[in-house]
């Protein structure tokens, strides 16, 4: 099996080298990825200009390709012109931090699995929730013991994991859970810069209540989060209303 992976926390990340470890097992895997990190570019691409691309030495353990870009450009640039035949699974991650719920929509990690769907090609992200100290080891066992389970993909399946805190313990079990649309209760911090101008953070609290399971409120309860994203954005119920409609 022909296996691209990548990341947006840049292609030096601890969580990219510790899944590469276990993936190299099941595959033959090819490295391309941010030169730096990108986390939070969703699925921005480079349109202008070129983008440089070097073979670099990862700490001594494997080489791959580092890009001065984004993850949807790492996937593209890979699958077009830095891998010789077809890829068989794209893998994103281990990203440091979970990517759930509305966050869904800002992460680098997702965008690059849902860049793979736009080629055909079946992914998974994969991400752990964030804690001062990231156990990636143990994360990308869990990770891999899942991938084998969902194993074979078909094309165009965008399969997201996030493992919960794993400080507290050995997750409590694998839940299957739809997004969640949510969010946190948002505010931004205002503070003055050295040039005296007002300067603002954004800060998030506690997740929303929500009234069914989900991704948010699973890997909060302690349960490896299992979900199936779609690149169709189309609200299908919606469209069919609006044929309705006499224009």
């Amino acid at each position: 099996m022909k296996i691209l992976l990548t990341n947006d926390d840049g292609i030096f990340a601890p969580g990219l080298a510790a899944i590469y470890k276990k993936l190299v097992k099941i595959g033959d895997v090819t490295v391309v990825a941010p030169a730096e990190s990108r986390s939070g570019a969703s699925h921005s691409v480079t349109f202008f200009g070129p983008l440089a691309c070097n073979r670099v030495d990862i700490n001594g353990h494997f080489t791959g390709y580092s890009v001065q870009g984004s993850p949807a450009d790492c996937v593209k640039l890979a699958c077009m012109e830095l891998h010789e035949g077809p890829i068989d699974l794209v893998v994103a991650g281990i990203n440091n931090g979970a990517n759930i719920g509305i966050n869904v929509y800002y992460s680098g990690t997702v965008a690059a699995a849902m860049e793979a769907a736009f080629l055909k090609i079946p992914s998974v992200a994969m991400s752990l929730a964030f804690e001062e100290s990231m156990d990636f080891e143990s994360a990308a066992k869990y990770c891999v013991t899942i991938l084998q389970k969902l194993m074979p993909l078909k094309s165009g399946d965008v399969i997201n994991i996030n493992i919960p805190l794993l400080s507290k313990g050995k997750p409590k079990g694998i839940r299957v859970v739809p997004q969640s649309t949510e969010g946190l209760h948002e505010y931004y911090l205002q503070q003055k810069n050295e040039q005296g101008q007002n300067v603002y953070k954004l800060a998030g609290g506690l997740h929303r209540a929500e009234s069914a399971p989900t991704d948010t409120t699973s890997l909060i309860d302690g349960y490896i989060t299992v979900t199936a994203l779609a690149p169709d954005m189309t609200n299908h119920e919606r469209t069919r209303l609006l044929r309705n409609i006499e224009w």
